[in-house]
């Protein structure tokens, strides 16, 4: 087991080392939300609800909200200050009958193991209170908040058992408590039901009840993993939700596209012939044209990267130094700058 807390018992000039340790815990099949389609994990995020920005966990305070509406927001500076941030102490109030703490009254228990230098003292307490037959009511301070707790024995290790203040427990308000509406069963009656109660009486053994309605559960799971019924969700990519989005708009900017273009395909047919016509063109004159366009550019480029003007000089010396005959190869692939291929 994780220790979740460490501290020390104080009772008297006595103080107990101790570590704090879950005593329970619960055992129920864990969901998630998935996608029923892809198995794919369904995720929460943390939205501002006035922006709509999604907010990194670093910059979520804590907020009390007053009557009016208004918000009080604390940082963890301003917990700082609390009893948890200046003492860990599991401070003895008194020790009292165990039968006259209400079991309503417990909410959480917690094993409570000495530290390495805190057996001898640890010992000390424990058979002290185990004699006595009394539990030690405590106050201590775990989790932003201060806590009221019992301290018992239990097969020699000591039990922390949280409690409930007493203004946290509801008085029951029911109308047939009043006084009008109260019933007498009648003797016949009562004499049956305590019967009833005499025949099932028993010791009780915990480990005699099972959690059926899991134990059900479990079943159909497994049954589901033996006849292959399982998803196996593909890893999700980066920005994953992104992608699908952006593959959507590129769709849509085709199909708007197609639609746009069928008034003009004719002008398209003749753009295409014109292109393939330059391209003949250029084939003739490339081969003289590429090593003396190569050489200027590459002389040119030298002399004008000094200032902007004379880079803009120079690449009009380049264009220069080109072959006369791609000019009009040229202006015929002009119209190739336009839609012109069809979509796959």
């Amino acid at each position: 087991m994780r220790a979740i807390w460490s501290g020390v018992i104080s009772f008297g000039m006595v103080t107990v080392p101790v570590k704090l340790y879950g005593a329970t815990e619960e055992k129920r099949v864990a969901f998630h939300q998935v996608h029923a389609a892809d198995g794919g994990r369904v995720r929460q995020k943390r939205v501002c609800e006035l922006d709509g920005q999604e907010i990194a966990l670093s910059d979520v305070a804590k907020g009390y909200q007053l009557p009016d509406g208004d918000v009080v927001v604390l940082t963890g500076k301003d917990f700082e200050g609390l009893p948890e941030a200046i003492a860990k102490t599991i401070s003895v109030e008194s020790f009292v009958p165990e039968e006259q703490i209400d079991p309503i009254m417990y909410s959480r228990s917690y094993y409570l193991a000495p530290d390495k230098l805190g057996v001898r003292p640890y010992a000390l307490l424990r058979d002290a209170m185990e004699s006595s037959g009394r539990v030690a009511v405590v106050r201590f301070a775990m989790r932003e908040r201060e806590n009221l707790a019992a301290l018992r024995v239990r097969d020699g290790v000591l039990v922390l058992e949280t409690m409930l203040w007493a203004d946290e427990i509801r008085k029951p308000d029911f109308d047939f408590l009043e006084k009008g509406a109260k019933v007498e069963p009648k003797p016949a009656e009562l004499k049956m039901a305590e019967l009833l109660i005499d025949s099932l009486s028993t010791d009780f053994h915990p480990e005699d009840y099972h959690d059926t309605y899991r134990e059900a559960l479990e079943e159909v799971i497994e049954a589901k993993v033996a006849g292959r019924e399982v998803l196996t969700p593909p890893t999700p990519a980066e920005g994953g939700a992104q992608v699908i989005d952006l593959m959507a708009a590129l769709k849509a900017s085709v199909e708007a596209a197609k639609k746009t273009r069928g008034a003009g395909e004719g002008v398209e047919a003749a753009a295409e012939a014109a292109a393939a016509a330059g391209t003949g063109s250029r084939t003739a004159t490339g081969a003289r044209a590429a090593t003396p366009a190569k050489k200027t550019a590459k002389k040119t480029a030298s002399k004008t990267s000094a200032t902007p003007k004379r880079a803009a000089k120079g690449a009009r010396a380049t264009a220069k130094a080109q072959d006369p005959h791609d000019k009009p190869a040229r202006k015929k692939a002009a119209p190739k700058s336009t839609p012109t291929r069809r979509s796959a």
